[in-house]
């Protein structure tokens, strides 16, 4: 697994021994990669999403929440992603949630069409808004 690791002011973002080794486990099927943009930072998922990794796939949120700048967003690509079980979406919502009390926007990246069916299904629409593409997400403006 590459997983980017450096100070602030190199582009990545620092992440925690605990959640390296667990991203980096053989049996992880969860995969990220961070970087910094700015005051944004930028979160790369691959892999699956469920049950199993739920708890690093909250770690992994929360520490790339940590790491942005305000008024920067924290931009989630889920286009590496083959599938995201419902509790995936579940801590999309909570840490979204978390960063609006922070001033900070959560915006989601995909080109599947399924991920805003699902997000709008779940009524998550205005707090977890979806982008094509990273650079749309990045050149959007805060709602």
């Amino acid at each position: 697994m590459n997983m980017p690791i450096a100070e602030r002011s190199s582009g990545h973002v620092m992440l925690s021994t605990r959640l390296i080794s667990e991203l980096g486990d053989a049996h992880s099927t969860l995969r990220a990669t961070t970087q910094r943009n700015g005051s944004a930072v930028m979160v790369y998922a691959g892999g699956e999403i469920d049950a199993c990794n739920e708890s690093t796939w909250r770690r992994l949120l929360a520490e790339a929440s940590a790491a942005v700048t305000t008024p920067g967003p924290l931009v989630i690509d889920t286009n590496g992603v083959d599938f995201m079980a419902c509790c995936a979406f579940a801590v999309l919502a909570d840490e979204a949630d978390r960063c609006l009390r922070r001033g900070v926007d959560l915006r989601l990246v995909s080109r599947e069409p399924i991920v805003p069916r699902i997000v709008a299904a779940c009524g998550l629409s205005e707090m977890l808004p979806v982008y094509p593409s990273m650079d749309a997400a990045l050149s959007a403006t805060a709602p």
